[in-house]
Formats: structure tokens, C-alpha cells, sequence
């Protein structure tokens, strides 16, 4: 069932399980507010097992790419279109936020981005690999995250 992620009003609803689900439901917030102002887009997140093509896609994209497996249970996934690009998100129960940015048209921007909810460290898949920037936000506290430029072509 398809959730609209409020950013008024932050809701834990999908990510109760996480140890840091407050700060999770204030980064997934963050992300619906950033599409809300910047693209006019309504963020919809889904239970991740409702959505497997998605997490599979973000999964084979970080394996092939840099040989990374994520540890953490995904919980919830989405997946839509703006402006050219296609756009995945996982949610983890850890607390990462995982997104893939992939340009429509070649030779446009195709990254993968790493978030961490305050309090949680960084996972061991992760931490000799990226080294981690500082953010504040509003609805999340402290977001540390992280990127790298996709190579191949999915």
C-alpha cells in the first residue's frame, strides 16, 4: 500500500522497527519536502517487499558497480520520474537512505546517494569505502551522507 510521505506533519508509520525510526521518518520527510518544492512531486513510498523490482534494481547497481551488498532489511522503496531522471529510494532499517539517480538521456547525471539517520553509525559495507558530509535539517537533524558517479549502464 502506497504511503504519502508528509513532511508537516512527520509520520513513523512504515519504519517503526528501526532503532533510529524517528530520524529515519524525519530524513524520509526531508526527501518528500526536497521533490515537493523542487519538482512539484508528491513522494510515495511503498513496503519494500510490495515494490521488489526496486530494491533488486538498487541492489544490482551497487553490486556491479562497487561490489557492495547492503547488510539492512529494506522497509520501504519507491520508484518515479522527474525532469529526465529516474529516481529509486530504499529505506533501510538501520537508518540508510539509498537513492539512484539515473539520467533518461546519455550522458546525463547517474549517481548513487547514501544518507545515514542521525544516530546511526555507518554500516561496515560502507565505512572504508566513502568517507561521509554533514547536513542539517529541520525535519532530520544531522544527515550525513555520501555519492559516487555510476559508471555502467542499467
Amino acid at each position: 500500500m502506497q504511503y504519502v510521505v508528509d513532511f508537516e506533519n512527520v509520520s513513523m508509520a512504515g519504519l517503526e522497527s528501526s532503532p533510529v525510526a524517528e530520524s529515519l521518518a524525519g530524513l524520509r520527510a526531508n526527501e518528500g519536502r526536497y521533490y515537493r518544492n523542487k519538482y512539484d512531486h508528491v513522494f510515495t513510498v511503498s513496503p519494500a517487499n510490495e515494490v521488489p523490482e526496486v530494491v533488486d534494481r538498487v541492489s544490482h547497481i551497487l553490486k556491479e558497480e562497487r561490489d557492495i551488498v547492503i547488510g539492512s532489511r529494506p522497509l520501504e522503496a519507491t520508484a518515479f520520474e522527474v525532469d529526465g531522471l529516474r529516481m529509486d529510494y530504499v529505506f533501510y532499517e538501520s537508518g540508510l537512505s539509498i537513492n539512484i539517480m539515473y539520467s533518461i538521456e546519455d550522458g546525463g547525471k547517474r549517481a548513487v546517494g547514501f544518507k545515514l539517520a542521525e544516530g546511526m553509525e555507518i554500516p561496515e559495507e560502507l565505512a572504508s569505502r566513502f568517507k561521509f558530509a554533514r547536513q542539517k535539517s529541520k525535519l532530520a537533524g544531522v544527515i550525513r551522507g555520501s555519492y559516487f558517479v555510476i559508471k555502467g549502464q542499467y
